[in-house]
C-alpha cells in the first residue's frame, strides 16, 4: 500500500509524525514488512543499531523497495553504513535527523516550523522521501551523500550545546551574586543573550518553565553523537564532553525528561530542585562511595584519599565541593 508508514522509536516524535504523515493520506501501521515508508528516531546509538540490524530488525523485515527515512542524531559512519546495507538489500535510506530550533519551548514539536532536518543520501532516496520530510519539518536541508546530514547534525548540535549552557551560566553568575552582595539585590539587570536561542532559554530559566516536549534525554543523545563522530576522528572536545557530563547529572537526579532549561537547576538552591522533583541524593547514591565500606573492603584505619596506597575511592559525593557544575549539592 502507497500510502502506508510505520514508525520506530521515541513516541513523543512518533505521534508528531503520524499527525503529519496523517494529513497528508497516510496510514500508520505496525507491520513494517507491509509499510513503503519506514521512519525512526531513537535517542540512543545502540536502540538505533537494534531497530536497523539485529535480527528481525528493519533492514530484514522491510520489503524490496522500502523507504528508511531516520530522524535519529547519529554520526556519518553510521549513516554510511546505514546506506550501504540498504543498497545491497534492495533498499532506500535516507538520514534526516531533526533539530528543534527552540529547544525550551513546552510545544517544541507542535509547531513545524520549530523543526529542521538535514536530509542526505542518494539522489532517488531524497526525491522519494521529500514529502515525508517537507511534512515533518519547516525547513529541509538538502546535506550531499550519506553521512553529510549526520555531520551537519553535529556541527548544530555543538553550536547549540554551548548557547544553552552559556545561557545558562551567565544566569548563574547573576543569581549567586545576587544571593552573596547585598548592594546589587533583585534590581541588578542581566546583560541580555548574544543569540536568539540564549535569549530563550534565559527566558525560560527566569520564568521557571522546565518541562517540555523536546527533553533532556533528546539533548543527551544529539551531543552523545556529536561526540562519538569527533571521537571517530580521533578528535577531542572538551567543552562538549563536559556539557555533556552536567546533563548525565541531572538525568541522575531525576531530570531526563525535563527541558534544557531544567540544567539551570543543577546550578542553583536544592530546594529549588527538589520542587522539580530533583533528587540530589541520588547522585549521591550514584557517584559516591562510603568510608565504612572502604573500611569493609581491608582499608586500613585512618586511611584518606591523601596519601593513601590502598586504591579505594575515598569519601562520598560531598566530599568534592570543587568540582565544577556540581554547585547545588556541594553548597547544600
Amino acid at each position: 500500500m502507497r500510502d502506508s508508514f510505520a514508525y520506530v522509536g521515541n513516541e513523543t516524535v512518533g505521534s508528531m509524525v503520524e499527525a503529519r504523515l496523517g494529513a497528508l493520506g497516510y496510514v500508520r501501521t505496525s507491520d513494517v514488512g507491509s509499510a513503503r515508508t519506514v521512519v525512526t528516531y531513537c535517542t540512543s546509538q545502540t536502540a538505533l543499531e537494534d531497530a536497523y540490524f539485529d535480527e528481525g530488525g528493519l533492514v530484514q523485515a522491510a520489503a524490496a523497495g522500502t523507504l528508511l527515512v531516520d530522524l535519529s542524531p547519529s554520526t556519518p559512519g553510521f549513516a554510511r553504513e546505514l546506506n550501504a546495507v540498504a543498497a545491497v538489500s534492495d533498499l532506500m535510506a535516507v538520514e534526516a535527523p531533526l533539530a528543534v530550533v527552540d529547544p525550551v519551548r513546552a510545544d517544541a514539536f507542535s509547531d513545524k516550523g520549530n523543526l529542521v532536518c538535514f536530509a542526505a543520501g542518494d539522489e532517488d532516496a531524497l526525491a522519494a522521501a521529500r514529502p515525508v520530510l517537507e511534512a515533518v519539518a519547516g525547513s529541509v536541508r538538502d546535506m550531499g551523500g550519506a553521512g553529510a546530514g549526520q555531520l551537519a547534525r553535529a556541527a548544530w548540535t555543538l553550536q547549540a550545546t554551548a548557547q544553552i549552557v552559556s545561557a545558562v551560566e551567565a544566569d548563574a553568575l547573576y543569581r549567586a551574586v545576587r544571593r552573596s552582595s547585598s548592594p546589587f539585590g533583585e534590581e541588578a539587570l542581566r546583560v541580555g543573550a548574544a543569540a536568539p536561542l540564549a535569549e530563550s532559554v534565559l527566558a525560560a530559566v527566569d520564568e521557571g518553565r522546565f518541562d517540555g516536549g523536546y527533553t533532556v534525554e533528546m539533548f543527551m543523545a544529539e551531543l552523545s553523537a556529536a561526540l562519538t563522530a569527533a571521537d571517530d576522528a580521533d578528535l577531542i572536545l572538551p567543552q562538549a564532553e563536559a556539557c555533556l557530563h552536567l546533563l548525565e547529572l541531572l538525568a541522575v537526579i531525576g531530570g531526563s525528561d525535563k527541558a534544557p532549561s531544567a540544567l539551570a537547576l543543577v546550578y542553583g538552591e536544592e530546594a529549588a530542585c527538589a520542587e522539580q522533583g530533583l533528587d540530589w541524593t541520588r547522585a549521591e547514591s550514584a557517584f559516591g562511595e562510603g568510608d565504612d565500606e572502604d573500611a569493609e573492603d581491608g582499608c586500613e584505619e585512618g586511611c584518606d584519599a591523601d596519601g593513601c596506597g590502598c586504591g579505594h575511592a575515598h569519601g562520598g559525593y560531598r566530599d568534592y565541593p570543587d568540582y565544577p557544575g556540581y554547585g547545588a549539592y556541594s553548597a547544600n
